[in-house]
């Protein structure tokens, strides 16, 4: 196998039939305590979100880009934290901000 510039084996992050390689960010997360079920920025400016988003690196609730704000993107422009995912207990769904897919 071929080793990459960061020393990892750049088969073992290839993925499967042609599919996307996986997402390093999200590899490297930890268990992070959630903030609040709501969007501490659109409260101040008095607007509504469509969708609750959690920032998986700090905790940090925010709206999603469909919402008037779109703040959790804009957490991710001012930290760098590149994965949040649906505040929705039951949901799997992720995204990387970094690579612009699910993961």
């Amino acid at each position: 196998m071929t080793l990459d510039t960061e020393g990892m084996y750049v088969a073992a992050r290839v993925g499967l039939n042609g599919q996307a390689p996986r997402c390093e960010h999200a590899d490297r997360l930890k268990a992070v305590e959630r903030g609040p079920p709501k969007c501490q920025e659109c409260l101040l400016l008095g607007w509504a979100w469509t969708r609750l988003l959690v920032c998986l690196t700090c905790g940090w609730v925010a709206c999603a880009d469909g919402s008037p704000g779109g703040h959790a993107r804009a957490h991710y422009r001012e930290t760098d934290h590149p994965v949040v995912a649906a505040l929705e207990t039951d949901s799997t769904w992720r995204w990387c901000y970094v690579h612009g897919r699910t993961v």
